[in-house]
């Protein structure tokens, strides 16, 4: 299941993520209103958690924008208002369910596959393919033609997340907000030598390369045809 967090507050947003992958769920996450607006049109998600105050566009305004376009994504509103009228606010809004801050991750995690029970979603992705490269989400196996690929726990995050966007550029924050969950120093090559070390595994020994690098933009594994 894909879950996309809109959450200005980045510790909290990263103690979020590493809950929910803990868990078993994909996850993303944005830092702002605008990014979520493009990044819902662009992409699908089983359920959003949205904080109500952020910056640039506020949650509500996401959540009524979203559901004037038809998506139907359940949506579970965080926020540190909690009277009566404003719940009521935001559940009119749009938004699926609403919880007050600060709130226990296990109540959080509650209310989120309670949201997806009653949303009554589609069954959850089994794998990930771009051309003749496959990924396995049960097994957490790779094979590009047939052929297997060993992977290490985070060279299989890293090109998990690169095909979840294949087609579109990835960014280095993106990486780093959704792969590394904000725990080394950005300044560090560390993307660099994992993004080297992924080539050198799934492009090898074939014609056609998978994974690129955009120069001063990120990064990209897109169908050479």
């Amino acid at each position: 299941m894909r879950i996309l967090i809109v959450e200005d507050d980045l510790e909290a947003a990263a103690y979020m993520a590493k809950g929910l992958r803990e868990s078993g769920y994909a996850v993303e996450h944005v830092a702002d209103g605008k990014e979520a607006l493009y990044r819902i049109a662009a992409e699908t998600h089983d359920a959003m958690v949205v904080d109500r105050m952020l910056p640039g566009v506020d949650g509500l305004t996401i959540i009524k924008t979203m559901r004037a376009a038809g998506n139907k994504t359940p949506v579970l509103i965080l926020s540190a208002l909690g009277d009566v009228d404003d719940r009521v606010k935001g559940l009119k809004a749009g938004g699926d369910d609403y919880l007050t801050k600060p709130y226990a991750f296990s109540e959080l995690q509650a209310r989120l596959e309670a949201l997806l029970r009653r949303g009554g979603g589609e069954a959850a992705e089994t794998s990930l393919r771009v051309a003749d490269l496959e990924l396995d989400l049960v097994s957490r196996t790779a094979a590009r033609s047939g052929r297997p690929i060993e992977l290490k726990p985070k060279e299989f995050l890293l090109l998990e997340y690169l095909m979840r966007h294949a087609g579109h550029v990835v960014t280095r924050t993106m990486l780093l907000e959704n792969v590394w969950d904000y725990s080394f120093d950005p300044q560090t090559n560390v993307i660099d030598v994992h993004i080297s070390r992924l080539r050198h595994k799934i492009d090898r020994d074939f014609d056609k390369p998978l994974l690129h690098t955009i120069r001063g933009a990120g990064y990209t594994i897109r169908d050479p045809r």
